[in-house]
């Protein structure tokens, strides 16, 4: 009896290698190459997908196409595009936990009323999912719920039953029994998924797949796996917090790195319509070292308050330490106020915090950063009605940033007064209950967001 043909798979791109090696030739990771029964009839199950009967077609004439179906979540739907499109294929990823499954099962059970939903579970048994609806308050008379792992069966379900979601819960469990590989294997994931895709696109059947997450993060598997699907959406949370976070790092429908906010409470996920309130849940009297700034993380303006403390360094080099923003931009802007605006912080530890464990990567954070550090180091707290964005470069100019005015808006919607940004975002037009002090280098700005502690304080006086 011939022995199984061997080949080595790269545990961290999928490439394969005849022999072992010690680093990937592919992508030159070490140690990453695994020994795995070769496929044994990978090639003739890829070419049975194809019809033969496809042919040219001009966009022109055709329409629309199929109109998309709401997930019963409105947060959700807004970062898929809309909604979710008939032959199209998500892939969700999370931390263990975090809410993948709980999520779906509630897509599954509140999705638009008459149409057929299946959620095919390769990880917990039938009463496991029906508990956890029964907990949840779920009910839906056009869900079903199958147990198996076995592509083929799970396939031919979803077409018998005429469904228009198909949720695979997860991808790591699931098997395609042409291939000699267990499931979780690089080749079994690699093909499980592009037999979805195809599934798919010739069907009409829109899939949602969850998928396990690595140590690092990232979407266990070989990253091909985000290439084959139309949307990859990823669960976020700080530890210990209530709070879940989808961000979309790829969406063919709609804009990418949107974001959608959840709760987590005894019934399930529950939508935050207000996200803002998250991040703005302050101290009641104003405290050196905070401020509110507004941020474009995704499609919408959010406020989120920085918090900066600085502290005489006691012994060794002084401390950088920045959770949720760039500690090398932290340590330019240092430099900036060291040479532009006469504030020097080379004996002192600095600690910089996005509160909520966003991170943030635009560059609007400079002109807040520099404001909550240089009250921090005075001990002089800024006012609760002040908000504050804005580029900071190394001439110590304040360079402006994109939606300066939406930025502007939102902010006098949450209450705030006084603004201090870059001139270039400035509106033409008065926006009102705002004061908006443009300004145009970094000691301009420490001498407007001083003016404007100034006369809160004489506020404060004037009503006491």
């Amino acid at each position: 009896m011939a022995r199984p043909a061997l080949v080595h798979v790269c545990s961290a791109c999928g490439a394969e290698s005849p022999k072992w090696q010690g680093q990937c030739p592919q992508c030159g990771e070490w140690n990453s190459l695994q020994q795995q029964a070769a496929p044994r009839v990978a090639a003739p199950a890829r070419a049975r997908s194809g019809t033969g009967r496809a042919a040219p077609a001009k966009l022109a004439p055709m329409d629309e196409g199929p109109a998309r179906f709401p997930t019963g979540l409105a947060e959700l739907d807004r970062v898929l595009g809309g909604g979710i499109v008939p032959g199209s294929v998500s892939l969700i990823g999370g931390d263990p936990g975090i809410g993948k499954s709980t999520l779906l099962l509630q897509v599954a059970a509140s999705a638009t009323a008459g149409r057929a939903m299946l959620y095919a579970t390769g990880e917990e048994s039938l009463e496991q999912v029906a508990m956890r609806a029964r907990r949840l308050g779920l009910a839906s008379d056009t869900l079903t719920v199958l147990a198996e792992t076995d592509l083929d069966t799970i396939l031919a379900a979803a077409r018998a039953q005429g469904v228009a979601l198909l949720i695979v819960d997860s991808i790591q469990t699931v098997q395609f029994a042409d291939l000699a590989a267990s499931a979780g294997a690089i080749t079994q994931l690699k093909e499980c998924t592009a037999q979805l895709v195809r599934f798919a696109k010739t069907s009409g059947i829109a899939v949602m797949i969850i998928g396990h997450v690595t140590k690092e993060g990232t979407i266990a598997g070989p990253r091909v796996l985000e290439h084959l699907v139309d949307a990859v959406l990823y669960f976020e949370s700080e530890a210990g917090s209530r709070f879940r976070i989808v961000r979309a790092v790829k969406n063919r429908f709609g804009a990418a790195n949107e974001l959608a906010f959840f709760v987590m409470a005894e019934e399930g996920l529950r939508e935050v319509r207000n996200p803002s309130a998250i991040f703005l849940a302050r101290a009641a009297e104003a405290a050196p070292g905070s401020i509110v700034m507004v941020a474009r993380d995704s499609g919408r303006p959010l406020l989120i308050e920085l918090q900066a403390l600085v502290d005489r360094m006691r012994f060794g080099a002084p401390r950088r330490v920045a959770q949720g923003l760039d500690a090398n931009r932290l340590a330019m802007l240092l430099a900036v106020l060291n040479r532009h605006a006469d504030v020097s912080l080379q004996e002192h530890d600095v600690f910089a915090n996005v509160v909520g464990g966003l991170a943030l990567g635009e560059t609007a954070t400079d002109l807040p950063l520099v404001l909550a550090l240089t009250s921090s180091l005075r001990d002089r707290p800024l006012p609760q009605s002040l908000v504050a964005f804005g580029e900071v470069g190394l001439t110590g100019e304040v360079r402006p940033v994109a939606y300066g005015e939406e930025r502007l808006r939102e902010a006098a919607k949450q209450g705030f007064k006084v603004a201090v940004v870059p001139g270039g975002n400035a509106p033409r037009r008065p926006i009102e209950g705002l004061v908006v002090r443009g300004v145009s280098r970094v000691a301009e700005a420490l001498a407007a967001a001083w003016t404007a502690s100034s006369e809160q304080r004489a506020e404060n006086g004037q009503n006491r």
